[in-house]
């Protein structure tokens, strides 16, 4: 039931906020030249002659700084949008046991920081390597409760790298394909055993105790002081 409900939410989510960005860009003049979309077009043509060569946005239509900050916070929202019905999966699927909250709090953020991070090196070498030598100086360590939990900080992080360059469709395509997968393997129970132990579903086996080895007898329990 958790699994369909899911389908239901993920489905009417998709559809609302395609609904919303086409009423955007009907109803408002020029909010389609702002949109970080048609990054995927310049990253698929092909290879660079320079593999040093400056990644295109393609935010030709920013011309000033109010631009500027609309097409920023356009991506950054765009980001953020994309990331929320994958902690929705995250969280749908998870056990008391294995659930993070720092995790899920961390696919929302991250998303945006890299989005962030993206727009300020894509144009510059020198920033790259001081990004670089400013990540190693701060090491980040974190053990994830489980090895599939490693997808979703992968995931983040390329939502904000396509969000960075201007080609949110690759995040877009890239969460619902996640979504929906991780809805059907979870419908199906791929690659489920009888008796070990699920990622997705609740073990249909309960293991019994042990009953105590011949010659021993177990401790009597304590009593409770009398008063």
């Amino acid at each position: 039931m958790r699994a369909a409900r899911l389908f239901v939410i993920l489905t009417l989510y998709y559809a609302a906020i395609t609904a919303l960005v086409f009423a955007l860009a009907a109803f408002i003049p020029g909010f389609a030249d702002f949109l970080p979309i048609g990054g995927a077009e310049n990253l698929l043509a092909g290879p660079a002659s320079d593999p040093f060569e400056s990644i295109e946005i393609g935010a030709t239509r920013v011309a000033n700084l109010a631009g500027s900050v609309l097409w920023l916070v356009i991506a950054v929202t765009g980001a953020l949008l994309t990331a929320l019905p994958v902690s929705w999966s995250y969280m749908a699927s998870r056990s008391r046991k294995e659930f993070d909250q720092s995790l899920v709090e961390t696919m929302i953020v991250l998303p945006v920081i890299v989005t962030a991070i993206v727009i300020l090196v894509h144009n510059s070498l020198a920033l790259a390597f001081s990004l670089a030598g400013i990540v190693g100086a701060v090491r980040f360590r974190n053990t994830l409760k489980s090895s599939g939990d490693a997808l979703y900080v992968l995931l983040a992080i390329a939502m904000g790298l396509a969000a960075g360059v201007g080609a949110i469709e690759i995040a877009l395509v890239t969460t619902v394909l996640f979504n929906y997968l991780f809805v059907a393997l979870w419908l199906t129970d791929y690659g489920g055993v009888k008796g070990a132990h699920r990622f997705l579903r609740r073990n249909s086996v309960k293991v019994k105790p042990e009953p105590p080895e011949a010659g021993l007898i177990a401790p009597p329990a304590a009593q409770a002081p009398r008063e």
